[in-house]
């Protein structure tokens, strides 16, 4: 650790260590994140004395409308983060989408809005950055399956970094696009999200770039702590009884877990039992199948469905998930693209939230947990909408309806709002039936 970043390190004394998740080793605050004793996983480790003494609620209602209000709970030293706006994202208390369930406390976190780019990765990668210009990079990258791209993209731009990202060569164009209007260098691999990130950890060691999910990754996933965070000061500082999140690596479902234990530890928040349950698509459910065949290890998969941007075959927080869902007494479920498509359309037409394919997914497990009973009606449940629906439109194309084309005339928009209301009363006549 050079002198500049140890002097950066000393002005927070929030963070102190990189901590081994398997043999608890310690490492300086470098950019690393494989243990050289057993090859874990790094994860930065804190000083919760320190942040029992000197947060409050009021000083986190203080601070910016932004995740840098909870900066004593992240790993960056600077007082002066890269703050784009992200995180404060909507929680929503649903009404329709409820009573259409059949639970009387069900919100939506809903990143779907989450700034610049429309998905959480926008607070990941905030936090990731912040810590790659304070380690000294000059050029950042990453591995991703759209979203990832887009925010490490954007945010390098309004920082002022060099970035070169590399996706899978089958993404959606919105997502691709998403990227490309930032000005990185985009390699587009021929290969699914596994190969992709095999050859950046190639690129990573051979030109001492920051990858944000690969040598900078214990920092970058500590930014998705804040969603446990907002949810807790949302909820009017408590817990909720139930999460609904989506699986990929399986990180987002450990730190908003983390985020929680972090709250109770330092007292912001009174302990509770919360459950956590995760959502995978049948094409690529490594970490589902592992729970419903009673496995602690992950068999990776081939991806295959429409839901890309969850789409990891080889999930590096596996077997952690697993290991949350099973000791809060949650579900780890699977569904098919059909049913991904069918959630998509049932959160926008009942909460007028249009997302992605993960959220879609997240909105299908939470129906078929609630139908198999395994989620209680009297639960406050928290569902996280991950992403914006506009990056994924190829996925509901053709599921969607068309538009009533018309002449301009009063009789010919008569017309087609008889037939309309015709084919409505036919389609609640299927339903019922």
């Amino acid at each position: 650790m050079t002198q500049a970043i140890a002097n950066q390190t000393k002005t927070n004394a929030t963070f102190r260590a990189l901590k081994c998740k398997e043999c608890g080793a310690e490492y300086e605050l470098q950019a690393m994140h494989v243990c050289e004793y057993c090859f874990g996983p790094l994860e930065v480790a804190y000083d919760y004395n320190v942040l029992r003494d000197t947060v409050t609620r009021e000083s986190i209602q203080k601070g910016p409308h932004s995740i840098w209000r909870y900066r004593p709970f992240l790993p960056v030293a600077t007082d002066n983060p890269i703050d784009v706006g992200t995180g404060l994202t909507p929680l929503v208390r649903t009404n329709r989408l409820a009573r259409r369930l059949g639970l009387k406390k069900l919100y939506i976190k809903n990143d779907a809005v989450n700034m610049p780019t429309l998905s959480f990765k926008d607070r990941v990668v905030s936090v990731a950055l912040t810590r790659a210009r304070e380690l000294g990079f000059t050029t950042v990258s990453c591995a991703s399956t759209g979203n990832l791209a887009n925010s490490t993209a954007a945010i390098a731009a309004h920082a002022g970094l060099d970035c070169c990202v590399f996706i899978p060569a089958d993404l959606e164009a919105g997502k691709v696009l998403g990227t490309l209007i930032y000005s990185p260098t985009v390699m587009a691999v021929q290969g699914n999200y596994d190969q992709v990130n095999r050859l950046c950890s190639e690129v990573a060691n051979t030109y001492g770039w920051g990858f944000v999910n690969i040598n900078l990754r214990p920092y970058y996933s500590e930014g998705s702590k804040t969603l446990g965070y907002e949810v807790a000061e949302q909820l009017g500082w408590e817990l909720p009884d139930h999460v609904v999140a989506p699986l990929a690596s399986g990180s987002l479902f450990t730190k908003i877990y983390k985020g929680f234990q972090e709250f109770t530890e330092v007292g912001l928040v009174e302990g509770k039992h919360v459950r956590f349950s995760g959502a995978q698509a049948d094409g690529c459910s490594p970490i589902a199948q592992a729970y419903r065949e009673n496995r602690d290890f992950i068999k990776p998969v081939k991806p295959s469905t429409i839901a890309k941007s969850i789409a990891i075959g080889n999930p590096a927080d596996g077997v952690y998930a697993l290991d949350i869902a099973r000791k809060t007494n949650g579900n780890i479920e699977s569904v098919s693209d059909p049913e991904i498509i069918e959630g998509i359309k049932l959160l926008a037409e009942t909460e007028g939230i249009f997302t992605e394919t993960a959220g879609g997914t997240t909105i299908a497990v939470l129906k078929k947990l609630v139908e198999a009973g395994k989620i209680d009606p009297e639960e406050t449940t928290v569902a996280y909408i991950t992403g914006n629906g506009l990056k994924t439109q190829e996925a509901v194309q053709g599921y969607a309806g068309e538009p009533l084309t018309i002449e301009p005339k009063l009789d010919s928009f008569e017309r087609a709002l008889e037939r309309s209301r015709t084919l409505e009363r036919l389609d609640w006549q299927q339903v019922l039936v």
